[in-house]
């Protein structure tokens, strides 16, 4: 597989055409999915495939994932962009 054609295609789909989730999801795919271990990224890319409305509930932390998978990328990038 071309790495560099799966991250192109990667950072297409974090592309939401919400603000609010292009502004948490490219730079997280940018700065920090290359270092995931290939569970993480298997996550990321779940992800992904998520409703935005959902994604934006829980970015905003209004709600949780159901699940774990999900609820554990969400929490990766929520650290990511707010370290606490």
């Amino acid at each position: 597989m071309d790495t560099d054609n799966e991250f192109r295609r990667l950072w297409w789909h974090s592309r939401r055409g919400m603000l609010e989730l292009d502004v948490l999801l490219i730079p997280f795919l940018e700065q920090a999915y290359r270092d995931l271990p290939a569970d993480d990224q298997a996550r990321y890319r779940k992800l992904l495939d998520c409703e935005d409305t959902d994604m934006f509930e829980w970015f905003m932390q209004r709600s949780k994932p159901q699940d774990p998978d999900l609820a554990r990328i969400v929490d990766i990038i929520l650290t990511r962009v707010q370290p606490h």
